[in-house]
Order: C-alpha cells, then sequence, then structure tokens
C-alpha cells in the first residue's frame, strides 16, 4: 500500500484521465494483453485467479503492475468490488508519478513483493 495519497488532479492534468467501473466490471481478465497499470482513486478491486480472490485493492492501492514492467499477458482477472474510480497508468505517467512523488516506485515494489510472498505462500 502506498504511504502517501496520489495528487489524483495533477495525474488527469497530465493527460491521463480517471475511469468509472460500476460494482461487478472486469477491469482486466486473465490472459489479456497489458501495458497499464492502475491505482485506485475509490472503490475496490478485486485480484482473482481461477475464481479464488488473492487480493482486494482499494483506495491508493495499485495493481496490474507487471504489465507495466514487462508488457506480459494479464496473470490474473480484476473486478470492481463496488462502484470505482481508477487511475489507468501507462509508461508515461509511471515516469511521471515517480517524478512527483518520489517513493512511488519504491511503493510499487513493495505491492509487488508483498503480492509474490502471498503466491508463493499458496504453493
Amino acid at each position: 500500500m502506498m504511504d502517501g495519497a496520489i495528487d489524483f488532479a495533477s495525474l488527469m492534468a497530465a493527460g491521463h484521465p480517471v475511469r468509472h467501473f460500476k460494482a461487478g466490471d472486469i477491469v482486466f481478465a486473465k490472459g489479456d494483453a497489458g501495458a497499464k497499470m492502475y491505482i485506485v482513486q475509490s472503490g475496490s478491486v478485486a485480484l482473482n485467479v481461477n475464481g479464488k480472490v488473492l487480493e482486494t485493492v482499494g483506495p491508493n492501492g495499485t495493481f496490474g503492475e507487471m504489465a507495466l514492467i514487462d508488457g506480459s499477458a494479464r496473470s490474473a482477472t480484476a473486478t470492481a468490488v463496488e462502484d470505482s474510480e481508477l487511475a489507468e497508468v501507462d509508461r508515461s505517467a509511471f515516469v511521471f508519478l515517480v517524478h512527483e512523488h518520489p517513493h512511488f516506485a519504491l511503493d510499487v515494489m513493495s505491492s509487488l513483493a508483498e503480492r509474490l510472498r502471498r503466491m508463493n505462500d499458496l504453493v
């Protein structure tokens, strides 16, 4: 989870609008191509693999980071648990966030490490 709140207004001003999802909407499905990650502005999103919820991500949480890093297919399905607003972050937005919020990259890596550890516990 991120230490500080993201300034969504500055992110939107940089040309990266927030997307709206209704409860039950699929943000992306396992196997989908992906080159973006997401930051939850409001609401929550469940990450699941084969019908098992691995994590629910709330405000200021991130998900979909692996696709941003390596451009590979999605390894999980992300579904809005409730009406949610998500900032879609491509590589240019990622660079912007790292510049504006220096700890952002460390927060993303920490989140990735936590998920990897949880996945290892399931194996």
